[in-house]
């Protein structure tokens, strides 16, 4: 478990996969910028048990509840991150944190020397919790998401190792 001041992340087991389903399945905890998948409970099981490339983690609020789920995945050389909060915990500094928690985790116990996240142009939640954990806007691909029926521009941001200020939250 990677501990954080006001969240935790734990790494997602297979007990995590029915609420991996209610969440992937409810509009209001995807909202609009994320697609909604209809996931079975089956489909999960399969994905779970075949994903090798991806480390998903559960964050918790300080009393252990599932407030949302963070992951990163490595590209060659460089890791991907992607998160969600769940509508009722957002604006509360838990993604923030989450993002600082694993961008310490990967520059700690890897030697990337980037880390990179795409958020839609629209999603200044995103963007804020992006911006406040160091990365920085390097360009804007077009038409490169595909949401709820529509094509979305994708921003990119990314924080390179000589970027970050060695440890934001956590210790290994």
């Amino acid at each position: 478990m990677l501990k954080g001041k006001i969240v935790n992340l734990r790494p997602m087991e297979s007990e995590d996969l029915e609420l991996i389903k209610v969440w992937n399945n409810d509009p209001m905890f995807k909202g609009p910028y994320e697609p909604i998948e209809c996931n079975s409970l089956e489909d999960l099981k399969a994905w779970y048990h075949s994903e090798r490339d991806s480390r998903w983690f559960i964050i918790e609020d300080k009393e252990g509840e599932p407030v949302g789920q963070i992951m990163n995945k490595i590209k060659s050389d460089y890791y991907t991150i992607g998160y969600i909060i769940h509508q009722n915990h957002r604006n509360r500094g838990y993604g923030t944190e989450a993002v600082k928690i694993m961008v310490d985790f990967l520059f700690l116990s890897t030697t990337t020397i980037r880390i990179e996240a795409q958020a839609c142009p629209e999603n200044k939640a995103s963007i804020r919790v992006l911006e406040k954990s160091g990365f920085q806007h390097e360009g804007t691909i077009r038409k490169a998401m595909y949401v709820q029926g529509n094509h979305l521009d994708a921003k990119i941001y990314g924080i390179l190792r000589d970027e970050w200020s060695n440890s934001q939250v956590i210790k290994l």
